[in-house]
């Protein structure tokens, strides 16, 4: 599936807004922050966005931080299926994504993922 240019997370107030209101997982390699965008009014918007986050302070120099986004990007595009429709992504990343093996990252993705959508309770 293809990462589109309406699913990037650019508004520095959409961004921030993931950070203030949203909620956080930690996933070893990366951070990642959610949140679901309030209701807009017709047609509703369903795009899953994100932006990824890596500082040099965080990650290291140019190279490293452009490799650590190119695999968070990556990861989303390929498994943007688990993640429900209307959320807000931001990964963040953090040193060691660079060490750990892509299917490590794949994995910790999509387990996190899989944990966003609220689980309907069982019916008493």
């Amino acid at each position: 599936m293809r990462f589109r240019a309406e699913q990037h997370l650019r508004r520095q107030r959409d961004i921030q807004a993931v950070r203030e209101s949203g909620r956080r997982c930690d996933c070893g390699g990366f951070t990642l922050w959610y949140r679901l965008r309030p209701a807009t009014p017709p047609p509703p918007v369903a795009l899953r966005r994100i932006c990824t986050v890596a500082s040099t302070a965080a990650v290291g120099g140019a190279v490293e931080r452009a490799r650590a986004k190119r695999r968070l990007r990556e990861v989303f595009r390929q498994h943007q299926e688990v993640v429900p429709p209307g959320y807000d992504l931001l990964l963040v990343a953090k040193r060691s994504l660079n060490r750990l093996e892509y299917r490590e990252i794949e994995r910790k993705f999509i387990e996190a993922c899989s944990r966003l959508a609220p689980r309907p309770s069982p019916a008493a």
